[in-house]
């Protein structure tokens, strides 16, 4: 009789709206692969923004950041269920997102940076991107998903036709931004060249010997999005005051970087260890006009008709709202 009672509360929970069972406790995020991208991460960590806006819609939470970065280590997590939320360039999302149509549904809840990559080379090695040979590696932060390798591919199919799109894969390794840094700077070694981002490609340009061969904003045609951040379908459904404190706390975050860059550039710099850049050479960066913090999505779908096109993506969204939460700050995106 215990069990059979046990069995009947069991299936009486299972099939109770998702409004009335407890949402998490605790919540999982990645602090992803570091640097301006992910800043507004470490703003809502510092500030506790996530918690502060969960206790007001009346949920105790404890928020635990991993320290793990990388698209595809970013999508093994929120498959695993390791993670609830993650970030990761738009090639990285759209991959999942295409993946999951139909069972645990990976959308978007915003953008969170637009800012440019630069391909930095030892310029008495690799002078353009054409003329990369033999055992020559270019570092990125994940073969075949991340931005650099959309990019690169987008070039080739424009440069060479579509049979050469994957022109430059195999010459592409994946690194951690500041392992392919200290490679490249180092003169030896495969590395030649590296896709960075802020501020390791800043730091990378102070060497006479490196020069920036390309950008991602160029071959994209304009101001795009860098990183953003997910979730799935059935965590939204089931934590609705939950994913609306992450919301919010993402729109603060960026809102506190405007308001004070030189407090919000001592976040990163305390992310980072608390050496190698000054404040001051932070700021420096968060007042370049390409550096932006806002959750409206930039250039998304021009990435996802790419992708589609040459056979990446088997779904091409018909537009945000395929791809994105319903989230008024994401009007007037693309």
């Amino acid at each position: 009789m215990r069990s059979w009672k046990a069995f009947a509360v069991a299936a009486a929970l299972a099939v109770l709206p998702a409004s009335v069972r407890a949402e998490v406790s605790e919540l999982k995020i990645p602090l992803g692969a570091g640097g301006f991208g992910f800043l507004p991460l470490h703003m809502m960590q510092k500030h506790g923004l996530i918690e502060k806006f969960a206790e007001e819609a009346g949920v105790k939470l404890k928020v635990n950041w991993a320290n793990i970065g990388g698209p595809a280590v970013m999508n093994d997590a929120l498959l695993s269920g390791s993670a609830h939320f993650i970030s990761a360039g738009p090639p990285a999302f759209l991959t999942l997102w295409d993946r999951t149509r139909g069972n645990i549904g990976v959308k978007s809840i915003g953008a969170i940076s637009s800012m440019p990559m630069h391909l930095n080379a030892r310029v008495s090695e690799l002078k353009e991107l054409d003329s990369i040979s033999g055992a020559q590696k270019i570092a990125v932060t994940s073969v075949k998903v991340s931005i650099p390798s959309i990019i690169m591919q987008m070039y080739a199919l424009k440069k060479y036709g579509k049979d050469q799109v994957f022109r430059f894969d195999p010459f592409t390794v994946t690194m951690a931004h500041p392992e392919a840094l200290i490679s490249l700077l180092s003169g030896s070694g495969p590395i030649v060249a590296h896709w960075a981002s802020a501020p390791f490609d800043q730091r990378e340009l102070k060497d006479p010997a490196i020069k920036a061969i390309m950008n991602s904003d160029d071959v994209m045609g304009g101001s795009t999005t860098f990183t953003m951040m997910s979730t799935t379908s059935r965590f939204q459904s089931e934590n609705p005051k939950v994913f609306g404190a992450v919301v919010k706390a993402l729109k603060r975050a960026q809102e506190m970087i405007g308001e004070d860059r030189r407090a919000a550039a001592a976040v990163l710099l305390e992310a980072m260890g608390g050496k190698g850049w000054t404040v001051d050479e932070l700021v420096e960066i968060l007042n370049e006009p390409g550096t932006k913090y806002t959750m409206k999505p930039e250039n998304v779908l021009t990435y996802a008709a790419f992708m589609h096109e040459i056979g990446s993506l088997k779904n091409k969204p018909a537009g945000l709202n395929d791809l994105f939460f319903g989230n008024p700050e994401i009007a007037g995106g693309n």
